[in-house]
């Protein structure tokens, strides 16, 4: 018998780890049956929010049911992994303990104490890159150095080999639901898995369990039914228009499924196989000449989150540190009434309102919109990025801690293959550019709904008087972006030991 460990991978199909555990497709080798864990642990909990352990929760109910359909179910357990698993090993009499790798700093940490416990109690112990297509290791300069620059990182990953999907367990690879039940202990059921260092057959905590609240958010579905479902929506249509539209927040042509792939729910050699499919398909029909380029672009996008994690891999100090160093350090403004005003969607500034709203509604945000927001409290109102990178922490279902800190350090200027500290995003602008109509705009800031486009983007030119007009119940801007523009450029010249007169 061998113990599969579910950490960010919360599906059966896809699976390198699980995969290699039940000896599902791999000839000639003897492996399994399996029976799968997953593991509440505090020190990550204590990283956790409301948002995403409602989703997180979500994800493992459906994780379960696929068990469940294959005869057996998924253990549940809290408590430091390194405990844990070497006595489940223990009670199960399994040789060994499995898992897919993770690459954040917190992960390696855990991980390398779970070797070092499994190794103490002498059972095996194996683990599986499976997170990304490349390992963060795999794809580097000619100098034998990891990649900084995106565009040179591209080229290579679009030139290396993809991995084929990995086939799903059937109920002969697992162990089946009355062995696992006859192995723990059945008091451990009693409180929904939340003792620590105790284990349930299937029965998940609540989020109160845990010492989380539900949260307000409309969150949406999880497990790798609705993954499938959602990808296969986005490849019928909006992918062949993806270049063209996936920046128009109200036309709703991105694909929605970073929070799949952040949960694991499905593999990313099924998803990037199914955009090869489709991009072949798309140069044998009748799709416009350029679909196969468009579902090139959105094929970019995996390879951002793999670019970003290999960034955290070998540099897991961005979490908290700037990327790139600024000779004399950056004099952020921070003031806290702004950045509340920020994070409530009250800066007098459509777009960015919009999207602070959408966030707090739906727990996501458009990605257009996340780096207009992102722009805006750092060049506008001069806010260490740290601030936004932990508010969307809180309130992103989709978080994750690389992309999330490559595009935060992005905006700010910070990080690797940042935005130029002098390239500074109008929100007026962008709002007029990519939101034209208001649409996005009306639909989460309902204070503007009927008030005509125009007025909408011209609101920071408009009298007080006019805004009564138009939108009393309506902030006024609470900044001038082009006065916050200069304070902004003199800033970062100042950082970078230049005189700001010059």
């Amino acid at each position: 018998m061998e113990l599969f460990w579910h950490r960010r991978d919360l599906r059966v199909a896809d699976s390198v780890g699980l995969a290699a555990a039940t000896g599902t497709g791999v000839e000639g080798v003897d492996r399994g049956p399996a029976a799968a864990v997953f593991v509440f642990d505090p020190d990550v909990l204590d990283h956790a929010s409301d948002v995403r352990v409602r989703r997180l929760l979500d994800g493992l109910a459906a994780l379960r049911d696929d068990y469940r359909e294959r005869g057996s179910d998924l253990l549940v357990a809290r408590g430091d992994p390194a405990t844990v698993l070497p006595r489940l090993a223990d009670a199960l009499d399994a040789e060994r303990v499995v898992w897919n790798r993770d690459y954040s700093g917190l992960a390696r940490e855990r991980d390398a104490g779970v070797r070092r416990a499994l190794d103490a109690a002498d059972v095996e112990r194996e683990a599986h890159h499976d997170a990304i297509l490349h390992d963060p290791d795999a794809i580097r300069t000619n100098a034998g150095d990891p990649y900084s620059v995106y565009s040179y990182y591209w080229k290579k990953w679009t030139d290396r080999a993809k991995d084929d999907p990995r086939p799903a367990p059937t109920a002969e690879g697992l162990v089946d639901a009355d062995a696992l039940a006859a192995a723990v202990d059945p008091d451990a059921r009693a409180d929904g898995g939340a003792s620590v260092e105790r284990v349930a057959v299937g029965d998940l905590p609540t989020p109160a369990d845990l010492g989380f609240a539900e949260p307000d958010a409309e969150i949406g579905p999880a497990g790798t039914a609705a993954a499938r479902e959602r990808l296969s929506a986005f490849l019928d249509e909006a992918v062949f228009t993806y270049e063209a539209e996936r920046d128009y927040p109200a036309k709703g042509a991105t694909s929605r499924l970073s929070a799949f792939l952040k949960y694991g729910e499905i593999g990313v050699r099924e998803a990037y196989a199914a955009t090869a499919e489709a991009m072949s398909e798309a140069a044998s029909d009748a799709r416009p000449d350029d679909a196969p380029e468009q579902v090139e672009e959105f094929q970019q996008q995996l390879a951002w989150r793999e670019f970003y994690t290999q960034v955290l891999f070998h540099n897991p100090e961005v979490v908290t540190e700037n990327f790139k160093t600024y000779e004399e350090g950056i004099e952020w403004r921070d003031d806290p009434g702004e950045i509340a005003a920020w994070k409530r969607g009250e800066t007098g500034y459509p777009i960015v309102d919009a999207g602070m709203r959408q966030l707090r509604e739906e727990a996501f945000m458009h990605n257009r919109v996340r780096m207009i927001v992102a722009s805006f409290l750092t060049k506008d109102l001069l806010a260490d990025w740290r601030h936004g990178y932990d508010h969307f922490r809180e309130h992103l279902a989709d978080h994750d801690t690389a992309n999330d800190n490559g595009g935060w350090q992005w905006a700010a200027s910070t990080g690797t293959d940042a935005q130029p500290y002098f390239r500074i995003f109008n929100p007026m602008t962008q709002g007029e550019r990519y939101d034209p109509d208001a649409e996005y705009i009306a639909e989460y800031v309902p204070e503007l709904r009927g008030v005509d486009a125009d007025l909408i983007h011209e609101w920071h030119e408009l009298s007080p008087t006019q805004r009564a007009n138009a939108a009393p119940e309506y902030p006024a801007p609470i900044v001038d972006h082009s006065e916050r523009r200069e304070e902004a450029l003199a800033m970062y010249k100042r950082a970078r030991g230049e005189d700001p007169e010059e």
